[in-house]
């Protein structure tokens, strides 16, 4: 478990991916945005330390987030600059009707 601050504790290091996606022609770039997701799904499932992978849709806010990872082994991931973050961003960008393609890291812990 990482500390934080005293009283701050995490036991799980997350990468998010995330965009903003477009309801024109029937939600096509939402679409195609989780092909992308499908098409690396077991490559990211299979990187040594993954718990698991989450998506996260908002259709409110037209969000498209995807996040993984655990903290034993985040620092390994980190070093490979989080393969395949590059090639899944640059896949995203080109989907028309996809913007604000983003990356964050964060912590959490079940409560």
């Amino acid at each position: 478990m990482g500390t934080i601050a005293d009283g701050v504790d995490f036991d799980v290091i997350a990468r998010e991916w995330r965009c903003k996606w477009s309801e024109d022609n029937d939600k096509k770039s939402l679409k195609e945005a989780q092909e992308k997701l499908t098409k690396i799904l077991s490559d990211l499932k299979g990187i040594d330390g993954c718990k698991s992978v989450h998506r996260v849709v908002c259709g409110g806010n037209l969000d498209f987030k995807v996040t993984s990872i655990s903290a034993e082994k985040f620092g390994a991931w980190s070093e490979s600059e989080f393969e395949p973050e590059k090639t899944f961003l640059k896949e995203l960008s080109a989907i028309d009707g996809i913007d604000t393609v983003e990356t964050q890291t964060y912590t959490f812990v079940e409560m």
